[in-house]
């Protein structure tokens, strides 16, 4: 499956963004997927993880209550709804897919449970 994140951008403190994943090649709704994020400096860390069999979606601490994950099948696009943004919001987003269905939020710390990368899209929160 090939993945394309878009939808970042330049935003205010307390402005919402949505984020894009496509997918091409292959029905999202064979897998979990993941959004994660890098800031400059930083590790790449898991932000929200739909387990892709009805399961659950699971978010980092550091986002719950404001980002919201959600799928169309039917567009085989995959949304990041990400409001209340906070200025250490500001990273690289990428989409991730797994084969892989069943996790729980563990997966937000396990990157190698992905196999399909999106190339990520910047999101900078700045006054």
């Amino acid at each position: 499956v090939q993945l394309q994140a878009s939808g970042g951008g330049l935003v205010q403190p307390g402005g919402s963004l949505r984020l894009s994943c496509a997918a091409n090649g292959s029905p999202l709704d064979l897998y979990a997927i993941g959004w994660f994020r890098q800031a400059p400096g930083k590790e790449r860390e898991g932000v929200s993880f739909d387990s892709g069999d009805n399961r659950g979606t699971y978010y980092a601490d550091s986002v719950k209550g404001r980002f919201t994950m959600s799928r169309d099948n039917a567009k085989n696009t995959v949304y990041l709804q990400m409001n209340a943004l906070k200025s250490e919001d500001t990273a690289v987003y990428y989409c991730a897919a797994s084969g892989t269905l069943g996790w729980n939020a563990l997966a937000l710390k396990t990157i190698g449970l992905f196999d399909w990368w999106g190339q990520g899209t910047l999101v900078t929160v700045s006054s």
